[in-house]
């Protein structure tokens, strides 16, 4: 499910809320605006300062990525390149190109584009592996600025406490209001640590394992692509790229691969 990740998050923050309930805690307890300041407005600045405005840009993007991106469409790919195969085994490779054009995912038009020109093998492996780990190291620069907040947020709620508690030190010739300032003073520390474990490490796992399955996704069309420069019958390609869709999907996939319209499935994302 695309969603998954943020119902797990609605459902620890309600598990939580719910649970502080049962203890006595009011949700008005829980609000403190001084608080919200400091740990929100900190760990916003502290993640520009570290990782720059163009990745701080990004962040409403990849929120976005992270709670809805679509699951890998392996089977639909696994179509589209055995229909390539067999398209350039029966007319030729130079066939190809007059459909490379029609070709919606970028990597799978440049590496076709590549087959066509007659780049040599070693030269097309090697662009198309460049092509895969420039994109894996722009998702992992995505995910270390969650990963990154996740480190700041708790520290600007222990810094949140400190600076209450310092309040607090300074009115004990007040007794009747020290428990309740002691009370405000924590919920700057349970702030930061609830926001770097239910909201960032989450986000930032999540963006890994889009990466992740990118690359595989990416790996298969190369090795499809390598297949087709090859000369490969179309029925060796498709049992040998169908090693990458997992036993539950196979069958989608063979159903793709025997009507190739299926598999025009829209470009991967390359954030």
């Amino acid at each position: 499910m695309k969603a998954a990740t943020l119902i797990g998050i609605l459902v620890a923050m309600a598990g939580i809320t719910f649970g502080g309930i049962m203890e006595g805690t009011t949700p008005m307890m829980l609000i403190n605006i001084p608080a919200m300041l400091i740990v929100f407005g900190g760990t916003l600045g502290a993640t520009l300062a570290s990782g720059g405005m163009e990745t701080f840009k990004k962040i409403p993007a990849l929120y976005k990525r992270a709670f809805s991106a679509e699951p890998p469409a392996l089977g639909a790919r696994v179509g589209l390149i055995v229909g390539f195969a067999e398209r350039a085994r029966r007319d030729g490779l130079l066939a190809l190109e007059s459909e490379v054009a029609n070709v919606e995912d970028d990597f799978t038009r440049k590496g076709l584009q590549l087959v066509v020109d007659g780049t040599d093998p070693d030269m097309l492996r090697e662009i198309m592996e460049t092509e895969i780990d420039a994109m894996s190291a722009r998702h992992h620069a995505n995910a270390k600025g969650f990963e990154q907040a996740s480190g700041f947020a708790p520290t600007m709620g222990v810094l949140g406490t400190v600076m209450g508690l310092v309040h607090v030190l300074g009115n004990l010739s007040q007794p009747e209001t020290l428990g309740p300032a002691i009370s405000g003073a924590f919920i700057a520390t349970l702030y930061g640590v609830g926001v770097a474990n239910i909201v960032f490490l989450p986000v930032a796992s999540r963006l890994k394992a889009i990466s992740e399955e990118e690359v595989e996704e990416r790996t298969l069309l190369l090795e499809g692509i390598m297949s087709i420069q090859s000369g490969d019958n179309p029925r060796v390609v498709a049992e040998k790229l169908m090693s990458f869709v997992p036993p539950s999907e196979r069958a989608a996939a063979e159903a793709a691969s025997a009507d190739p319209k299926l598999a025009a499935v829209p470009d991967a994302a390359a954030a």
